[in-house]
């Protein structure tokens, strides 16, 4: 394929830059599976591979294509099964909503504290402040300085009032599965919180 582009453009003044970006764009192709072999075929043919035509085919295909690739690593355990699972779907609502409940059930469970607190009640009880020599909250680091606990208390807080409340109450429209990603991708480092105070209570 190479081979055959540098002649076909060897008239160009910049023939090879052109064709050095056009091997960097088959390699990426290649790589991302979005290409396959032809059957009965030399080694140099190759074809669109059904990922590849699955995104050509879809108009959000290139916007897909990328909110998978932010969730191409691994999760926290809490998130790969059902949140995952309904992301890959293209069920984002879903998967929003699971990834926060996960981390509000990772909260009690951590904090110990009553189920009757949800959502941001509960997100400001375990991570209250150690305030004027008063004991905080069960996951609130009495190391860290005022502001950085009220910091996490309210990030906490407003991750629950945002993303896990309004889906709680009411249907809500992701249409952008790259911000889906993010909120995954969010409530992932919500989780990895949570199994830092757990450990720094042990």
């Amino acid at each position: 394929m190479i081979g055959t582009a540098r002649e076909a453009f060897r008239p160009e003044a910049d023939a090879d830059r052109l064709v050095n970006r056009l091997s960097d764009a088959w390699g990426w192709l290649e790589a991302n599976a979005l290409l396959s072999r032809v059957p009965r075929q030399s080694e140099n043919f190759r074809q669109l591979s059904r990922d590849g035509r699955d995104l050509a085919a879809d108009p959000e295909g290139a916007a897909r294509f990328e909110a998978r690739t932010r969730l191409a690593g691994p999760l926290h355990p809490d998130l790969e099964k059902t949140v995952r699972t309904n992301f890959d779907l293209g069920d984002y609502e879903t998967a929003c909503f699971a990834a926060m409940k996960a981390v509000e059930v990772a909260v009690r469970d951590a904090s110990g504290l009553d189920n009757s607190l949800v959502g941001v009640a509960l997100m400001r009880k375990a991570f209250q402040p150690h305030q004027n020599g008063k004991p905080g909250g069960p996951l609130a680091d009495a190391g860290a300085e005022g502001g950085e606990q009220e910091a996490e208390s309210a990030l906490f807080a407003g991750a629950m009032g945002r993303y896990k409340n309004p889906s709680s109450h009411r249907t809500v429209d992701f249409d952008d599965p790259i911000e889906a990603a993010e909120i995954i991708q969010f409530a992932d480092l919500l989780l990895r919180q949570v199994d830092r105070a757990k450990a720094r209570n042990s």
